[in-house]
């Protein structure tokens, strides 16, 4: 059984305008949510194998505040260039690559393409994700390769203000 955790980044600052859209830093709110959001799949007892990341950088500090919280190294991120606002058909290709070796994996990835894909795995629909949410799937699957084509199940979703309303 494999496991798949699809991760939007957290909260993005927007106070500066002339910062291009790959170099945007988190924000406070995106600082504090990611550590939490980690430690709320800790204390569901989630483990992951592998951290794959956006190179943009406030998926890769999103990252990298979770791989902390998981008492990792931010140079065991796995950075795939591909994931900067990718779209459904290029989470396929990534994860089709994945090493068997890791049966936890966690994606960390932008809108639109994030929830797209998301849809497109179970019958549980999202209309967004947001920011810092996740959506996990399980997988009946030895091989990564194997990914598209076999079935999936949905596990559970969360988000920073799940239990706020």
């Amino acid at each position: 059984m494999k496991k798949l955790l699809l991760i939007r980044h957290a909260k993005s600052s927007w106070a500066d305008f002339s910062i291009k859209d790959f170099d945007r830093p988190l924000n406070e709110r995106g600082k504090h949510d990611a550590p939490m959001m980690a430690k709320r799949l800790l204390d569901k007892k989630v483990s992951i194998d592998a951290f794959i990341a956006s190179p943009a950088k406030r998926a890769k500090k999103t990252a990298e505040l979770f791989i902390k919280a998981y008492n990792g190294d931010k140079d065991d991120i796995i950075v795939n260039e591909q994931l900067y606002l990718a779209e459904p058909p290029v989470f396929f290709e990534v994860i089709s690559q994945v090493s068997d070796q890791h049966d936890t994996i966690a994606i960390f990835s932008h809108n639109n393409g994030i929830t797209d894909f998301a849809n497109q795995l179970t019958h549980t629909r999202i209309d967004e994700l947001p920011t810092c949410g996740i959506f996990a799937v399980k997988i009946p699957i030895k091989h990564w390769k194997d990914f598209k084509d076999s079935d999936k199940e949905f596990w559970f979703a969360d988000y920073p203000k799940a239990g706020d309303d």
